[in-house]
């Protein structure tokens, strides 16, 4: 393809990594294609995914007869599934891992959702995923939330890669990506090297649109005045972007600061963000509009297959992250004008995150259990 969006953004700075990995893709050579052809350099994972990967596909199928046939069931089964697609995603995307010195070519997997209010069994299975999948260019992903902060921290300053997810608020941004500053300064303290620590903070889109909208359509219903309904009017689909643009601009305050120039004097890279929940849910909305809108330098968009294939085939490369900064905040000020709390929405947001993977997880392993039950019902009938 002589013109391919996708790849503009790299030459602008952006990374482009896919937000879905299924086992026939990875052998099929479509995944490499995705890195020939359109500049992919990387891979996210998470339950949602692979529920959708394992239990929609026959692809496992082979796989699992062989592990039910080692003894294996339920979350230990999946984990076994996992790793091997990781490994090999991680083995597919290591000349790009390589090529980048480790800026790029990192394949993502999550700690189990349940463990997100667990700091110790976070911090115990991140590192039993590091040890298992055993590549260097993988990131555990811990979500980002109040318990999640001090497992992020300690993993990181043990080098252990990662990814914090479930991402929405400003705030919880900040307390990251200071995480992340803390873990290199151990680092340097106890002497150990900071060049090869990667990490990325995944700050969620499209999601903060869909509940916020919902409260605004609400208030419309009940606005008194035309001034009022054109005030809360203008602010559909506005909330997600202006919050993500005041989040990179928290982004660049902390990493142009002294603190982590200090570090980045020894090796050590930005922790860039990472927009994840890119795909348009609302269908009024255009199909690339967060990726449109988001584009700039050190930063890293997730995209699922259909905005990948939608915006190789119309987006629009610009700089857009840093456009009218002063509107964003606008937006943002109207939002509590009207009466909407973008720090309430962002929590419910965090939880309704973490109850949604934790039921993917629980559908996934209902799934490899009917499998399972499928396949030792067949050997015993052959038997």
């Amino acid at each position: 393809m002589d013109h391919n969006p996708l790849r503009e953004l790299n030459r602008v700075g952006q990374s482009v990594w896919l937000d879905n990995i299924r086992r026939g893709e990875l052998l099929s050579g479509e995944m490499k294609r995705l890195i020939d052809e359109d500049g992919v350099s990387g891979v996210t994972s998470n339950p949602s995914i692979f529920e959708k990967a394992i239990a929609g596909s026959k692809d496992y199928d082979a796989a699992i007869t062989k592990l039910v046939g080692e003894g294996l069931s339920g979350a230990p089964l999946f984990e076994r599934l996992e790793v091997e697609d990781i490994q090999m995603a991680a083995d597919l995307f290591r000349p790009t891992y390589n090529r980048s010195k480790g800026q790029d070519g990192y394949v993502s997997l999550e700690v189990a959702p349940d463990l997100a209010h667990d700091t110790e069994a976070t911090m115990a299975q991140a590192r039993r995923l590091w040890q298992t999948v055993n590549r260097p260019n993988i990131l555990v992903k811990i979500p980002g939330t109040k318990e999640g902060l001090p497992a992020i921290e300690q993993c990181l300053a043990e080098g252990i890669n990662i990814n914090i997810t479930l991402l929405f608020a400003q705030e919880r941004y900040e307390e990251v990506a200071y995480a992340y500053i803390a873990a290199l300064e151990r680092r340097v303290r106890e002497g150990k090297p900071i060049d090869r620590i990667g990490s990325v903070a995944s700050f969620f889109v499209s999601r903060i649109d869909t509940l916020v909208d919902q409260q605004l359509e609400a208030k419309l219903r009940e606005a008194k005045t035309p001034a009022e309904r054109d005030k809360i009017t203008a602010l559909l689909g506005k909330a997600a972007i202006a919050n993500a643009k005041a989040a990179y601009e928290k982004f660049k305050a902390i990493f142009g600061s002294e603190r982590f120039r200090a570090l980045a004097a020894k090796g050590a890279r930005v922790e860039r963000v990472l927009w994840a929940s890119t795909s348009t849910k609302n269908p009024k909305y255009r199909d690339v509009l967060y990726a449109e809108e988001l584009i700039g330098p050190d930063t890293v968009d997730t995209l699922p297959p259909a905005t990948v294939s939608a915006f190789r085939d119309h987006g629009k490369v610009r700089l857009s992250l840093e456009e009218d900064l002063a509107g964003a905040h606008r937006v943002l000020q109207q939002l509590a004008e009207v009466g909407v709390s973008l720090q309430a929405a962002t929590q419910q947001l965090e939880d309704e995150g973490v109850a949604s993977f934790t039921r993917d997880f629980e559908k996934l392993l209902k799934a490899l259990a009917e499998k399972r039950s499928a396949i030792l019902a067949s050997a015993g009938a052959v038997a």
